[in-house]
């Protein structure tokens, strides 16, 4: 796994990992807004197979992040390089954090209440209405936690 702590592809002081999450990142609002285009679409099949293959996609890339943190020192090892005050990248670190699990939650409730509505038949149907309200909030969350996340790449590498 040492190429994993190689430089990075986007010039930056990252090192490879955090490039290759960073990407997976940015990209995850539009992997979601795809997703949602089958539904509006009505192609409820294949919006609910996309949906499920980028949320275990990114549980996945988290789990792989959280590893390369670990493994490279935490924190504390990440913000040494960057000129931005230690409490202000600690502070929109935790923010960030904040964000992500509330939009894990969110977006993971969504998802498994959709799996049991569409299997009860009620979806769509009689539970659309809802689960769209849900989708957009779930949407708004993953797009929140992308935001706070490129924040966060910016003040530990690019600063």
């Amino acid at each position: 796994m040492d190429y994993m702590f190689q430089p990075g592809f986007l010039g930056t002081r990252a090192p490879f990992f955090m490039d290759f999450v960073m990407i997976m990142v940015a990209l995850l609002p539009s992997l979601v807004a795809v997703a949602i285009s089958f539904a509006k679409k009505k192609n409820y099949r294949l919006h609910a197979l996309t949906q499920t293959i980028i949320f275990v996609v990114a549980v996945i890339v988290v789990g792989y992040f959280e590893y390369g943190v670990r493994a490279g020192g935490g924190y504390e090892g990440f913000v040494k390089g960057s000129s931005v005050s230690h409490n202000y990248a600690f502070y929109v670190l935790i923010f960030h954090i904040i964000v992500a699990v509330i939009g894990f939650i969110v977006w993971t409730h969504t998802l498994v209440t959709a799996r049991k509505d569409s299997k009860n038949k009620t979806l769509p149907g009689l539970y659309s209405e809802t689960h769209k309200k849900a989708g957009r909030r779930a949407f708004m969350w993953i797009a929140f936690t992308a935001i706070t996340g490129i924040w966060v790449y910016i003040l530990l590498f690019m600063v």
